[in-house]
């Protein structure tokens, strides 16, 4: 799985701790490389956890849970994108939304 930022994959792990990190966005686990890691604040795009408000969520199993309280939630329940307005995610599934209606009247499915 590469990098959600910059696309970089991973190589083969060294013994030890891996220095690349875990979070979940939009209900799915992704992988940050070290080096986007020391860019600026690569947490901002993440979910939270709404117990606590930690972004150190893992999915597994079908389930979303927060390694630093131990919340487990179904996806899509509870979570809050720590920096993303509730607002912009109802504009995107509103854009979501139009884009479908037009490639069903362009492509003629009904």
């Amino acid at each position: 799985m590469p990098c959600y930022r910059c696309g970089v994959r991973q190589t083969d792990p060294e013994r030890g701790k891996s220095p690349w990190r875990r979070g979940v966005l939009r209900d799915e686990l992704i992988l940050v490389c070290p080096a986007c890691q020391e860019s600026g604040d690569w947490t901002a795009g993440l979910e939270s956890c709404s117990g606590c408000a930690s972004v150190h969520l893992i999915r597994r199993l079908g389930q979303v849970e927060c390694l630093d309280c131990g919340l487990v939630r179904e996806p899509g329940t509870a979570l809050v994108p720590a920096g993303i307005p509730a607002s912009r995610d109802r504009a995107d599934a509103a854009l979501a939304e139009e884009v479908g209606r037009a490639l069903e009247r362009l492509l003629g499915r009904r």
